[in-house]
């Protein structure tokens, strides 16, 4: 599969994903979202190899019954963001454009599909890093706290 038809592939098996960059709209959610996460992970895992800690599945879409932006968010964990040029090559080549990291300090973020149809977000991070214990807490507090969940929404 070449770059383009693979940065493609995820909106063709997972219709309910993906948002033109710059728009803010949230849809009920989905059950496939999660099956999106984790066919992304085992799309991944296998080309990253040993340089990756592990993954989690972040943000909104992570959260059941929570309306969301279209869109999976992702962490990749790694032991040291500096040492980060292989990670980041390897997901050009799976379909990922690196974005500007909107004043998060750190991680390296990436964005798949394009412009017109991001389907997933992805942030590289150190296990452990202001950035991975935030987007865990929030993930994890919206799972248990459905009033909280509401409101957010």
């Amino acid at each position: 599969m070449s770059r383009n038809e693979d940065s493609d592939h995820s909106a063709e098996t997972h219709p309910s994903l993906g948002l033109a960059r710059g728009t803010v709209e949230l849809v009920e959610y989905d059950p496939a979202w999660r099956e999106a996460y984790e066919s992304e992970v085992a799309r991944l895992r296998p080309r990253l190899g040993e340089s990756v800690l592990g993954f989690e599945h972040v943000g909104s879409t992570s959260v059941p019954g929570l309306a969301a932006k279209p869109i999976v968010d992702m962490l990749v964990l790694v032991s040291d963001l500096d040492a980060t040029e292989d990670v980041a090559r390897v997901l050009s080549d799976s379909g990922y454009e690196e974005r500007p990291n909107d004043d998060v300090p750190d991680r390296r973020f990436f964005a798949r599909g394009p412009p017109s149809c991001r389907t997933h977000y992805l942030s590289v991070t150190e296990r452990g890093s202001d950035c991975h214990r935030e987007q865990v807490v929030f993930r994890d507090v919206l799972r248990e706290n459905r009033a909280l969940a509401a409101a957010y929404e």
